[in-house]
């Protein structure tokens, strides 16, 4: 059920609600770009009666009103309005690839209301030490971030371009991170259920402008707003050994600095295939040990 709330700065905030009213509260935080509808496959969501799937357009994507100059940590802000909003108890954050992130920023400034959280296929802060931030990174992705750094305006206009043109084919996308695409990728991404949910998430992202995907792109780079070490929730870092589009280095950053992380590696992972661990990852979501309090 779609629906949109109004922020005290008053932006709209566009969110969609799956799966049981009753049942155990799970928001979702899509993928760059993405909208709300980009995160679990229909088929999963109906596999899961017992759960209640929430899911919301971050500013500039989809139906949500922009937010320039937002951070990464902006999203504990948006996810706890929403929580306001529908009246929820305590709730598990999922995000995936640039949604991952924001999850992360859920579990570490909302400690009192997030249960447990998991980041697939997440990427880690780019002051990051230690870690060298481009490293096995697919050529496309390294390309665009440097673009962001250097020349945020011809960035700007770049993706407004490509907006446009994946607004009239959102296979334009996939195309054009063709270089990083593993061969699960490519398997996992052909699939019917995945496939048609990726185009109308693409679609339906920037249905409207790229200003989500310029300004998340920038959030990424900056600084988050937040210190991973300072996470106190239980959290499931989820990774592909040999995703170029966030490379395991990152994984094992956040696997180091995280201190209640529970690090999961397929070594023949690819970045897509955080979609088929997502039964998985839902299980431990919503299960209640003793040991979460």
């Amino acid at each position: 059920m779609p629906g949109g709330i109004r922020m005290r700065d008053g932006r709209r905030l566009a969110f969609e609600e799956w799966g049981d009213p009753q049942g155990t509260p799970v928001v979702l935080l899509h993928g760059t770009p993405g909208c709300r509808t980009g995160v679990v496959p229909q088929d999963m969501i109906e596999a899961r009666p017992g759960v209640r799937f929430i899911a919301y357009d971050r500013p500039g994507y989809g139906d949500s009103d922009r937010g320039p100059g937002r951070r990464v940590a902006q999203a504990a802000r948006d996810v706890a309005a929403l929580a306001d909003a529908l009246e929820l108890g305590p709730f598990a954050v999922l995000g995936r690839a640039g949604g991952a992130p924001h999850a992360l920023a859920c579990a570490a400034l909302l400690p009192t209301r997030v249960r447990r959280a998991a980041a697939l296929a997440s990427l880690a802060p780019p002051s990051s030490e230690g870690l060298n931030w481009f490293e096995g990174m697919a050529e496309s992705h390294v390309e665009e971030f440097t673009r962001a750094l250097t020349d945020p305006v011809d960035f700007s206009e770049r993706l407004a371009s490509r907006a446009a043109e994946i607004r009239t084919d959102p296979a334009q996308l996939l195309a054009s991170i063709r270089d990083g695409l593993t061969e699960s990728d490519r398997r996992i991404v052909s699939t019917p259920a995945v496939s048609d949910m990726l185009l109308r998430n693409y679609r339906a992202a920037l249905r409207t402008s790229a200003y989500g995907w310029l300004d998340d792109n920038l959030a990424l780079l900056s600084h988050w707003g937040f210190d991973p070490a300072r996470i106190t929730r239980p959290v499931l870092l989820w990774h592909g050994a040999e995703d170029t589009f966030s490379p395991v280095g990152h994984f094992e950053w956040l696997a180091r600095n995280i201190p209640r992380a529970r690090p999961v590696l397929d070594p023949k992972g690819g970045h897509f295939s955080a979609l088929e661990a997502l039964p998985d990852v839902l299980d431990w979501l919503c299960a209640t040990p003793r040991s979460d309090g």
